[in-house]
This record gives structure tokens, sequence and C-alpha cells, in this order.
């Protein structure tokens, strides 16, 4: 796998309901047989996107901000990212004595938490939430998505992608089985404290394998599809409402409310400042700057 057998771009590709938008054009006609001669794609979860573009068994991915790193650059303007709330990352906290109001004692008193693996960002997310700002240091263990499982056997659950939306739904479900719940959204806890937006993964290139393709060619590609995909709401509601277990108007809601897709410059800053944290509270190394297509 590690040399090139196409001139295509090998891209490693999400099948999550959040990057629908931006993969609009590479599924749907008029434009997904033209990509598909540019373009090669493969779906992966989030925290293996980046470890295929680094063993290059890709080129381009849609990876987790704490997977980049100085050998890839981030192509310009398309991000999975949320201005407040996300709703697709959630960090539910089993109440023992504290109340649903005091969201900093509830945090205090977490020592362990199970952790689903799919996004290596919002585990970050996670830890810097304890360690920067909260000033503890939970023990996270590695859990299948399974909330009533995960909260069996940890004080919280931190529940990533679809199954986090799956779980909203189930609420009263779960608490009625596992007790009273904080269900904080990790998001909200990150605008909240720094006042940016969150961001959770970017379009990131390994710029020797763009051969066949221009950096411009390639930004086109990416913007155009995910402008045709937020055209597109109306039908990527109807695609998805029989693939996930959640209302239609709660993925409308999603994918125009709750994810903001542009990499503005405040994301920018936003994902430069969680470097930073996350150096500082020893999770990720140094990425001393950012680099770009």
């Amino acid at each position: 796998m590690g040399q090139h057998t196409t001139s295509r771009l090998r891209v490693a590709a999400i099948d999550f309901l959040n990057p629908a938008p931006l993969m609009w054009d590479f599924n749907h006609p008029p434009l997904a047989s033209a990509l598909a001669t540019r373009y090669q794609i493969h779906s992966t979860q989030p925290s293996l996107c980046a470890e295929d573009l680094l063993a290059n068994r890709a080129d381009l991915g849609l990876i987790p901000i704490a997977s980049l790193s100085p050998e890839l650059a981030i192509v310009s303007d398309c991000a999975i990212a949320s201005l407040d709330r996300v709703r697709s990352i959630q960090l539910i906290i089993k109440l023992k004595n504290s109340s649903a109001d005091d969201t900093d004692h509830a945090l205090t008193a977490v020592r362990t938490i199970a952790a689903d693996t799919a996004s290596r960002s919002s585990l970050a997310y996670a830890q810097i939430l304890f360690r920067k700002f909260i000033a503890t240091d939970p023990t996270f263990l590695l859990a299948p998505a399974d909330p009533i499982a995960m909260l069996t056997q940890a004080d919280a659950a931190l529940l990533i992608g679809d199954p986090a939306l799956v779980a909203l739904e189930s609420r009263a479900h779960i608490e009625a089985t596992v007790g009273a719940c904080l269900w904080l959204d990790l998001a909200h806890q990150w605008t909240s404290r720094t006042h940016l937006p969150w961001v959770a993964a970017v379009w990131a290139v390994r710029p020797d394998a763009l051969t066949q393709i221009t950096p411009a060619q390639l930004t086109a590609d990416l913007q155009i599809s995910r402008d045709h995909g937020l055209a597109h709401i109306d039908t990527l509601v109807e695609e998805w409402t029989p693939r996930i277990a959640i209302p239609p108007a709660t993925i409308r809601h999603y994918l125009t409310q709750n994810i903001h897709y542009t990499l503005s410059p405040t994301c920018i800053e936003a994902v430069a400042l969680f470097r930073q944290y996350a150096t500082e509270v020893a999770i990720l190394p140094p990425l001393p700057t950012l680099r770009f297509l």
C-alpha cells in the first residue's frame, strides 16, 4: 500500500453524518463521476484518517485537529466545527451528590471516564477540560460506544459522533437505567471557556502527493463540494433519516445550526489555542505553527 497504484489522490473520509455536506459532490451527480477521475475514496474512522495519511495509505484526509503534524498541510476554508453546542460530543456524568446546576462540582467529582475511541480530538478536548480548566486528571478507559455499559463501569461516558446524537434521543431510557446524569456538550464547554469556536476536524494533505492535481484545484473541489452540500440539506436529511435513529428535524438542525463548515480566522485561532493547551497539559507534542496548503 506504500506506493501509488493510481494517479488519483487517495482520500480517507468519514462515514458519519457531520461530514455529509463536505462529501456532497463526491457522492452525487453531476460532479461525482468527474471527481472519481481525480480522487479515490475510502471510508474509515476519524481517528484512523490521520494514521492512513501518515502511513502513506492516503494522500488527503478529513482528520482530527489533534492529529495535525508538521508533515501535513491544512487545505483551507473547510472544517467541521461549531460556534457553540455541537450535539455530537457528549460528556455524560452520573450525578452522585452534586446537582445538575453545578457543572464544575460535578466535573471535579469525576475519577473515571469510559471513552469512545472514534476521535482523538474529542478525547484531547475532554482531557484539556479536566487538566486545564478543572485541574483534575481522571482516568480514561477506552470502551465501545454503549452509554449504559460505559456508565455502569465509570463515573462518566464520552460519546462521539452519531452514537452521541442517538444517545441524546435515548436520554430518558439511559437515565432510567443508570440514574440521573449531567449531559455536557463538549463544544459548549470549550466555547464558553475560551470564547472561540470549537473545531473538530479539517482537510489535511501530504503536499508531496499533489503531483497530478494543483493546490488550487484541490481547494476548489473541496469548497465547491461543501457549498453544494449546504445547498442540498433537504436531500441529506432524506438520505440520512433511514440511516440514523434520530428525527429528521434533529438531523436538519444538526447540519444547519450545530455544525459550522467554514475554517474562519477565529476557527484557525481556536485550532492554535487547542494545540497550545494540549501541549501545556502534556497531551500532544508541540505544533509551533499550523501549515497551510
